[in-house]
């Protein structure tokens, strides 16, 4: 799927590129990082879990960053290819991970689409390096309503994308700049990152 619409992700695929936000540049140390597998399958799940009024893929201000987050990672999301400004506060002393652009669909799906997969994530100025996950299997809990999956229930699939996972940002305010793009499909987020004192 390319932008917004209800498709079954079984039969047709879906394209979400996503923006994240994180300070300092600095990686995840091993330690704290979600194995690939993990991290797709809670993030697709948490981009699933809100109908569009509140999902933070459609989000146009930043005003749903805080759906629905974990203790242990802060997550961010991007677009459905369109360009967003998103101004959201994080946590402190959390990890932050998000794709730059990713899919869900079949095996098929993410060959195609890692052969084009390109882009690039700018923290406070400083290049940030995402990982290339090529495809594994995931596990997605989808609610009624919501427009990342167009579908409820839970249901397994192949995940692949531009990721990246960074250690918890310092106090403060951060700049971060997504860029992401797959053969037709792009996406631009713009990033306002506030991270409040412990």
């Amino acid at each position: 799927m390319r932008g917004r619409g209800a498709a079954s992700v079984s039969a047709a695929g879906l394209v979400v590129a996503f923006a994240a936000g994180c300070g300092s540049g600095a990686a995840t140390d091993d330690a704290a990082r979600l194995a690939s597998g993990d991290l797709q399958s809670r993030w697709w799940t948490w981009a699933a879990t809100e109908p569009e009024e509140t999902n933070p893929v459609a989000d146009e201000d930043g005003s749903a960053c805080a759906v629905n987050q974990a203790d242990d990672v802060w997550f961010l999301a991007g677009t459905f290819g369109t360009k967003a400004e998103r101004s959201c506060p994080v946590p402190a002393g959390v990890p932050i991970a998000f794709p730059v652009v990713n899919r869900i669909g079949a095996e098929a799906d993410c060959v195609d689409f890692m052969r084009t997969a390109e882009g690039s994530v700018v923290l406070d100025g400083e290049a940030v390096e995402a990982d290339r996950y090529s495809g594994e299997t995931v596990t997605v809990t989808g609610a009624e309503g919501n427009p990342v999956t167009g579908e409820a229930g839970t249901f397994s699939a192949t995940g692949c994308g531009l990721w990246v996972q960074m250690a918890a940002l310092p106090p403060g305010k951060h700049t971060l700049e997504i860029r992401g793009r797959s053969g037709d499909f792009a996406t631009e987020v713009d990033y306002s990152l506030a991270v409040a004192r412990q």
